[in-house]
């Protein structure tokens, strides 16, 4: 008897060490994908914010913008650079625009190279309370980074404060280097918090942003984003530069903090309050 107790009890020690350590295994993959798809997150909304600051600059360039701005009078950070913009009909709306950055494509003044083309259709001037923008992208890259996907921005303006929701849907984003692509698509609030009373100078711009997003990894893990306090993103800062973001993982949760309104080009993901890792935005 005391030998086959020894056994029994032998066996459950080794089940339970074999659970454990798929458990383990399990646990810290989960955590791997939680981390990867924080960063693809948040890479996701820097590039669409970054594409609304492409079409923002390319609609007081060309006049469609709005607001009283006379076409190319306004002070803006060059973001178009070699840029071809064409629009379609030049009198009324809707209007087509093409942002044609060309196959070799060019870089802003601050640094950024982007190449291909941004596709808009417009209902009306893009300041306009009621104007839907709604944009698609061909063989458009931003860095090393391809961006697919419909885009569409409804101007929720008020009297007193300039705001947009944006919808993505079927996004895409894919690393040209590696190849390697992810997915998201979410909804979110866009608010104007700064520059609204000197509508020709877009220098001194500075937005809101709230709501969620989806991004899923190519083999299909999947999680859901939640911005915890607003995003802040300043036309003049490359990056989105300050707020939080909640991504929630199977059993725990992961905070993307991107700073303290420093521009530059970090973030940290802290899982479940634990020390945060660092990684790029681009």
């Amino acid at each position: 008897m005391k030998l086959k107790q020894i056994l029994i009890a032998a066996t459950a020690i080794a089940i339970f060490g074999i659970t454990s350590c798929k458990k383990s295994k399990v646990d810290t993959t989960e955590i791997e994908d939680t981390f990867e798809l924080s960063g693809n997150g948040a890479m996701a909304e820097n590039l669409t914010q970054d594409a609304q600051e492409v079409l923002n600059e390319a609609a007081v360039d060309k006049g469609f913008a709005g607001s009283g701005i006379v076409a190319g009078a306004a002070e803006t950070t060059g973001i178009l650079s070699c840029a071809v913009v064409t629009v379609t009909p030049l009198v009324g709306f809707p209007k087509n625009i093409t942002i044609d950055f060309g196959t070799a494509g060019c870089s802003s003044p601050n640094g950024t190279l982007r190449r291909g083309k941004i596709l808009v259709t417009l209902t009306d001037s893009l300041r306009r309370s009621g104007s839907v923008a709604t944009m698609t992208f061909d063989n458009y890259i931003v860095g090393i980074h391809k961006k697919e996907g419909t885009i569409t921005w409804t101007n929720t303006s008020t009297v007193a404060q300039r705001s947009w929701r944006r919808v993505c849907v079927n996004g895409k984003i894919t690393n040209t280097l590696t190849n390697n692509f992810w997915l998201h698509s979410g909804t979110q609030d866009i608010v104007q918090t700064a520059g609204n009373n000197t509508p020709n100078i877009l220098l001194d711009d500075v937005f809101s942003i709230t709501g969620n997003r989806t991004v899923t990894k190519s083999n299909g893990v999947t999680r859901v984003g939640t911005v915890l306090t607003a995003l802040q993103k300043k036309t003049i800062c490359e990056n989105i530069d300050k707020g939080t973001y909640k991504i929630e993982g199977p059993s725990h949760i992961a905070v993307i903090d991107f700073g303290d309104g420093t521009c530059d080009n970090q973030a940290t993901v802290s899982i479940d309050g634990n020390p945060p890792r660092n990684f790029t935005l681009r």
